[in-house]
């Protein structure tokens, strides 16, 4: 295609862009094809620019020589000196056993040294690391002579402030020493979730949960969730709690922080609230779990006089096993071993403490609004008649007194003398909210909570996926 210009005409930039305009009028495809071809060429083109540098192979080569001068003989007898007088320690951490030996544990940690054995055998404070701490971790310092230079072992106390600490120590002369320090934790929050399947103790052990935390949870919601036989499969909760850990080492289990437990659809959750101020006595004020609303968990009667545990049988009908007879069985059984204490879920006065018929050793306690609670089959009673008692105390031990075939803690709640299901009365019972003046900073921690729970929430999914 040629543009119309003609012949010996001077070919202005305005003559131009008229004839293209014309023909591109007459011709539109083609001069688009054209311009296309143009375009493309030119894309070609750009891709094709060789590169600004030389190429390296034509850059031109030197060799330089450089006199080195030796070490002077004194340099090199110092740096062999020094590389003779090097020495590393090693680092080892073990649990110990129930079958170790002096020696044994000290093979494991990868040291060699008679003294040691000697003095983890002999000395008082070292013989605890073999004397009921099965489990404990025990951390080893040891030279490249594999001798120890240093030993330490952590255990928990009844305090939840502090933790001890064994240290084993020797000294420059090659002599042992031993010690045993009082430090306090550092305590961190985990988060953890889990689904049941089969039992709560079950969930926490697959989601590798510390047992702790299951028998709080069951403390915690123990007003709404019969957790004895209410659980089902699919059911599921949250947890923040915390950990008291000692040099690093998580050595036990703290208070559950908040959680929420889902049960049949229903979520139920609840939280640890310290209120701000002291009581009359200059005390703190006393903690507690709460709704996320503000409302007290704890109820005025318990729903279980043991700590959460395995249950034989529940409030039904049952072949006696010394009668041999269907009769009503009106009350719990609390299977557990012998010498569990066993507390009273209410305050009231002891009405009778001692030996009843097939009852054995029995507790009867007298509570408010003509309520009645009864322990049989203990192995030891721990109050007298008349005494007073608060929520909680431990009034006696489980055992098999009576008629018994094996220990374990029979239950039974009675109002105008007739015999209720306790988690009936449980739930009934009133709880008290918080004051209105510590409602801000309350609502403040909760809203800190609900982000943790749904933020543990994932973790179970995230498991699952």
């Amino acid at each position: 295609m040629r543009l119309p210009v003609a012949a010996h005409t001077p070919l202005t930039l305005s003559r131009l862009l008229s004839a293209l305009g014309g023909s591109l009028q007459r011709h539109p495809k083609r001069i688009t094809a054209a311009l296309a071809a143009l375009l493309l060429g030119t894309g070609v083109t750009a891709f094709g620019v060789a590169p600004l540098a030389p190429d390296a192979a034509d850059l031109p080569v030197r060799q330089i020589l450089e006199a080195v001068q030796p070490l002077a003989p004194a340099s090199v007898q110092r740096q062999t000196d020094a590389l003779a007088d090097f020495s590393f320690k090693l680092f080892r951490t073990e649990s110990v056993r129930s079958s170790d030996t002096a020696q044994s544990l000290l093979k494991r940690l990868g040291i060699d040294d008679s003294a040691a054995a000697t003095f983890l055998r002999t000395d008082v404070n070292a013989r605890q690391i073999l004397s009921g701490n099965v489990g404990a971790n025990v951390t080893a310092e040891a030279s490249d002579t594999q001798q120890l230079v240093k030993l330490s072992m952590r255990w928990a106390t009844d305090d939840d402030n502090v933790f001890q600490r064994l240290v084993i120590e020797r000294s420059k002369s090659g002599l042992f020493s031993s010690r045993i320090e009082t430090a306090p934790y550092t305590r961190s929050a985990r988060l953890a979730s889990a689904t049941i399947q089969t039992t709560l103790f079950a969930a926490t052990e697959e989601a590798r949960i510390p047992d702790e935390v299951g028998v709080q949870l069951a403390e915690i919601f123990s007003g709404d969730i019969d957790f004895r036989r209410a659980l089902r499969k699919g059911d599921r909760f949250n947890v923040v709690y915390e950990t008291l850990e000692a040099d690093g080492e998580a050595l036990s289990t703290g208070r559950v922080l908040s959680a929420e437990f889902v049960n049949a659809g229903k979520a139920h959750q609840a939280m640890w609230f310290q209120p701000p101020g002291k009581d009359a006595a200059g005390a703190p004020l006393k903690g507690g779990y709460y709704s996320l609303d503000g409302k007290s968990r704890q109820h005025a009667f318990l729903s279980s006089p043991v700590e959460f545990s395995r249950i034989s049988s529940g409030f039904s009908m049952r072949f006696h096993p010394v009668l041999q007879t269907w009769r009503a069985h009106n009350g719990t059984d609390f299977a557990a071993a012998t010498g569990t204490p066993a507390r009273t879920v209410g305050d009231g006065v002891v009405e009778f403490a001692g030996v009843q018929n097939g009852y054995g050793n029995v507790v009867f306690v007298k509570h408010r609004n003509n309520m009645e609670t009864v322990y049989a089959h203990l192995s030891q009673i721990n109050v007298q008649q008349g005494q007073n008692v608060n929520q909680g105390q431990t009034i006696g031990l489980v055992g098999a007194t009576g008629w018994a075939t094996g220990p374990h803690l029979h239950f039974e709640v009675r109002v105008n003398g007739v015999q209720q299901d306790p988690m009936t009365l449980v739930q009934k019972s009133d709880v008290v909210p918080l004051p209105t003046a510590v409602m801000p900073q309350f609502r403040q921690l909760a809203d800190g909570f609900r982000n943790q729970l749904l933020a543990a929430a994932t973790i179970d999914q995230t498991r699952a996926e």
